[in-house]
């Protein structure tokens, strides 16, 4: 089938043929379970070590191992690890974080709940990662760090936010949640920043249940984490410090038996059962994601008002699993057609689309009203620490977000004649966006 022979028809919209008549569900189906995760999770269930740590310390370390980083932790979920890794970071009553608005929840609430604030940045229409010159003016006495997030997959641009941090004697927390798997010019995410916590839940690009996981190469930062939220391992030998030295010169061997943070942060062994099949198909799997979601953008080139968002395809970089594929919107180049209005022609075309993201995070009541501890105050202030909470229009283009970016189909297999299908929906409204106006 060829990609213009539905162009010139009428839209669906208006009582044309659709592009995508009959949906293909299992192109969309994740995660990819097999017999094979099947047999490692049942092994779990039929020895009874769900709440054991011996296969998520396998698990843990052939992750870490992938990253060529030193330490591996695996966590209940993706918000335990970034709550392990702020406490780590030294994110504490009074301090602040700086994060972007455009990202999941988790990459900032956990702050709250140590007492911090979040200090918001902005981010850059074309990646919709953190905008590197949004951020030092926002660096406070009591800023701790620098959360990073790779969104959507795509990666930030980390060779002009580490020189800030650096300068400033700030963290860097790399959000790898949506980016397992991505490559900044050739270097896998998560292994620029101090500590890269991440999710890895079902829905993720690499899904192994409810459950997350942190890496690192500094020692004290891991050792930090597991005293958070792993009672059960302090104080004890582990396969990265045999004699544990790093611990039995630190006041944290003191607390042995107890978690610091009042938490159990604990894998369930079903989760890193199936996260070590999971590891040995992920690489091919992901490579397929990738051919098939750069033929779905390949196809669209030069199509007026639509971008990929995806880094250029010579700078190294790539989109890792492509989770939450977005695609990039200019209304200018359409007789500033809406974006929810391009949208609505494209589900019509049979394909689920809709403008936006995330939801502006620095907008949330949560980070302006929520009195989370009683004392009487919001918790962005209740601990001494400036006003950082921001209203309407402080950043633009986070909360211009429905209107330059739209959801694309995440294919899980590469098939050419399928993808072409859905690549047609989109071009067919775009060129006949003036039917819409």
């Amino acid at each position: 089938m060829n990609i213009t022979s539905q162009v010139d028809q009428k839209l669906a919209l208006d009582g044309g043929p659709q592009a995508v008549e009959h949906p293909e569900p299992d192109l969309f189906h994740w995660p990819i379970v097999t017999e094979e995760d099947e047999q490692a999770i049942l092994s779990v269930l039929h020895a009874g070590s769900m709440s054991g740590t011996d296969i998520t310390e396998q698990f843990e370390r052939e992750y870490a191992q992938w990253h060529g980083m030193k330490h591996g932790l695996g966590t209940c979920n993706g918000t335990a690890a970034l709550l392990a890794s702020f406490w780590a970071c030294e994110v504490g009553a009074g301090t602040e974080i700086i994060c972007p608005s455009m990202t999941y929840w988790a990459s900032a609430i956990p702050a709250l709940q140590l007492g911090a604030a979040v200090h918001f940045a902005d981010i850059e229409p074309d990646t919709l990662c953190i905008d590197p010159g949004d951020i030092e003016h926002r660096i406070g006495p009591n800023t701790k760090a620098i959360v990073v997030v790779h969104y959507a997959g795509h990666p930030a641009d980390m060779d002009r936010i580490l020189p800030i941090a650096s300068k400033h004697g700030l963290r860097v927390i790399e959000d790898v949640s949506h980016a397992q798997g991505t490559l900044y010019k050739g270097r896998m995410a998560g292994t620029f920043g101090d500590i890269a916590p991440m999710s890895l839940m079902s829905g993720k690009s690499f899904p192994i249940g409810e459950a997350g996981i942190v890496i690192t190469d500094d020692s004290q930062l891991y050792e930090r984490c597991v005293a958070f939220g792993h009672y059960e391992r302090t104080g004890l030998p582990t396969e990265y410090n045999p004699t544990k030295q790093a611990i039995q010169d630190s006041e944290l061997l003191r607390f042995a038996g107890a978690p610091l943070g009042g938490v159990k942060h604990r894998m369930n062994q079903w989760c890193s059962a199936m996260g070590r099949v999971q590891l040995k198909h992920y690489p091919r799997r992901m490579a397929e994601i990738q051919s098939a979601m750069n033929r779905f953008w390949d196809l669209l080139d030069g199509v007026p008002g639509i971008r990929a968002h995806r880094p250029p395809r010579d700078s190294g970089s790539t989109m890792g699993g492509w989770y939450a594929s977005r695609g990039l919107y200019r209304a200018d180049e359409l007789g500033d057609l809406p974006c929810a209005r391009f949208a609505e022609a494209v589900r019509a075309e049979g394909v689920d689309c809709h403008p936006g993201a995330n939801a502006p995070l620095h907008l949330h009541p949560v980070f302006h009203d929520a009195d989370i501890f009683r004392q009487g105050r919001p918790t962005m202030v209740a601990f001494g620490q400036r006003d950082v909470r921001q209203g309407p229009g402080t950043l633009p283009v986070s909360e211009s977000i429905t209107d330059i970016a739209f959801g694309v189909p995440w294919f899980k297999h590469d098939r050419p004649e399928s993808i072409e299908r859905y690549a047609a929906a989109y071009r067919k409204v775009a060129e006949h966006a003036d039917q819409l106006m």
